[in-house]
């Protein structure tokens, strides 16, 4: 990461992805995330609502920064015998996991994901999400139940004090219908609120905003097409009339 104290802005960030160590499969992403933020710019608004419900609430008055994240990306999928409205009307209970590496069934409508590890100004971070699925006519709605961060000790240190709220909404468009190719969006959005760790407070509050916002906004354009590319999949064998629901995914990126 480099900082150019006369204006406050970041030039660039180094963002290291991995799998976690729980399965001796390991496999590693890496890449750069460049940028330019002013700090100088209005907060975003908050996206926690009165109808959710965040993860933890810290009164402590020590300094706190909030990231905000927010992706829609949309898969095209050919009809088969079987209709794409039907598959995605399908009740949680019947749903395949996708990923048996990353996503634990908990019970029919809720899962345990693991978030793959990743670099945070040099601190390995593990995001495990607690996820409730809440079924809709023509998709559902993901929402966060809790989150739990694993890796570097000073990490795992802010589990009791950070707050966070995330919506991933999936759908297929129900007025294409008898078209023989439809699509498959998901919208997610995830703010994360946290009191600054004493180890971070060198750093500007604007510049440690503006990377975690980058930090979330790259895992979001990963893994949106990843999970969107296993949601095709499936519906293609269960169309084919695969009826095991089976994971597809092998917790490769």
């Amino acid at each position: 990461m480099a900082l150019s104290s006369a204006s406050l802005r970041l030039t660039s960030l180094s963002f290291s992805a991995k799998k976690t160590n729980r399965n001796p499969r390991n496999r590693s992403l890496s890449f750069t995330i460049t940028c330019s933020s002013s700090f100088d710019e209005p907060p975003k608004p908050s996206l926690t609502s009165s109808s959710s419900t965040p993860n933890r609430v810290s009164s402590s008055s020590a300094p706190k920064a909030r990231f905000v994240a927010r992706q829609k990306q949309s898969v095209s999928v050919r009809q088969l015998q079987r209709p794409l409205i039907e598959y995605m009307s399908l009740p949680a209970s019947q749903y395949s996991v996708l990923d048996a590496e990353r996503i634990e069934r908990v019970d029919d409508n809720t899962f345990r994901c693991y978030v793959y590890t990743f670099k945070f100004f040099n601190f390995e971070v593990c995001p495990v999400l607690l996820v409730r699925v809440e079924e809709q006519p023509n998709g559902c709605c993901i929402k966060l139940l809790s989150c739990k961060l694993e890796g570097s000790p000073v990490v795992v240190a802010q589990n009791d004090k950070f707050d966070a709220s995330m919506v991933n909404r999936v759908s297929c468009d129900g007025t294409q219908e008898g078209s023989l190719e439809q699509q498959i969006t998901s919208d997610a959005v995830i703010e994360v609120n946290i009191e600054i760790p004493f180890a971070f407070r060198v750093f500007p509050v604007g510049a440690i905003e503006a990377t975690g916002t980058q930090v979330l906004d790259q895992i979001l354009r990963l893994m949106l097409p990843r999970f969107l590319s296993q949601l095709s999949k499936d519906y293609q064998a269960w169309a084919s009339g695969d009826t095991s629901r089976q994971p597809l995914g092998t917790g490769e990126i």
